[in-house]
């Protein structure tokens, strides 16, 4: 077995030359939380271990052109205490803070929960539902990705080796507008999800909604982008009628498996439920009304 090795660069082009030129495996590190884990358990064997933390502009929050940049090795914990991503992102920022204990969120970031690559990760939903785009470095200079885009199955992202997330953008948020995201687990609330429900909404001045995305997760081998639920929601108030449409729509984009956790058709039913509890969180916030309960 090959010698760990650990390298902190100071800047994007030394990370990315380091990530080019290991002969093995080589893994770009930004809390670690999740990558430590795979390391005590031999599920992953590194020959080299980037840890991107000193190049400026990994840690960090900034308003630019109206929306937010947060940088790749950011935690959770500094996501909870800028105000003003919470107020404009809540959706985004409460289901980072559903990852881990205290200890944990003072390390993971939404970088490093995305590019883990779960099927159950807490904040891709959400930031599938915000329309979030990830900046990726590497050889060939940076490049921006819908975050949709970046998970292809279970633990494999779409970057090359020689790439690694320098920040994740979320946009401009329109007046009248929300989101929410909602899981629901078996025991304790440091449990993986059984389902998960970000959803994010623009009303106009009559509670009409005029734009909206919806994603679900740990439903199908990748975080999903629901586009035919967040159709049902354009054009209408949240009534009877456009929440049983969307409960279907959550429903039918399901492919989900049994296990220890919870049965196919017991997730394709909570998928829809969580569809409509969440979307009625994020109407809630878009009419500038504070959600009960949540």
């Amino acid at each position: 077995m090959p010698s760990l090795n650990y390298a902190a660069p100071t800047s994007v082009q030394e990370a990315v030359a380091l990530l080019a030129g290991a002969a093995g495996l080589a893994k770009p590190m930004a809390g670690g939380t999740d990558l430590l884990v795979q390391l005590r358990s031999g599920r992953l064997k590194p020959e080299l271990i980037v840890d991107t933390k000193q190049i400026p502009g990994m840690i960090g929050i900034r308003e630019e052109a109206g929306g937010f940049v947060i940088g790749g090795a950011t935690s959770g914990a500094m996501l909870e205490a800028h105000a003003a991503l919470k107020a404009a992102w809540p959706g985004v920022v409460e289901a980072m803070d559903l990852i881990g204990s205290e200890q944990i969120q003072g390390r993971a970031s939404l970088a490093g929960n995305l590019c883990n690559a779960s099927p159950a990760a807490d904040s891709v939903p959400a930031m599938i539902a915000a329309a979030a785009v990830a900046v990726i470095v590497g050889p060939k200079g940076e490049r921006t990705v819908p975050v949709e885009s970046i998970v292809v199955s279970p633990g494999r992202t779409s970057l090359a080796r020689d790439e690694f997330i320098l920040a994740i953008r979320l946009p401009p948020r329109p007046a009248h507008s929300g989101d929410a995201y909602l899981r629901f687990i078996p025991r304790t609330e440091m449990d993986i999800a059984v389902v998960g429900c970000g959803v994010n909404v623009t009303l106009d001045a009559a509670g009409v909604c005029t734009a909206a995305r919806v994603s679900v997760g740990a439903v199908a081998p990748t975080p999903l982008l629901v586009a035919e639920a967040g159709a049902a929601l354009v054009g209408h108030t949240l009534d009877e009628a456009t929440l049983a449409k969307l409960d279907a729509a959550a429903r039918a984009a399901c492919k989900p498996i049994s296990d220890k956790r919870g049965t196919i058709e017991y997730r394709i039913k909570v998928a829809g439920v969580l569809a409509r509890r969440a979307a009625a969180i994020a109407f809630e916030r878009a009419a500038g009304r504070v959600a009960k309960g949540h």
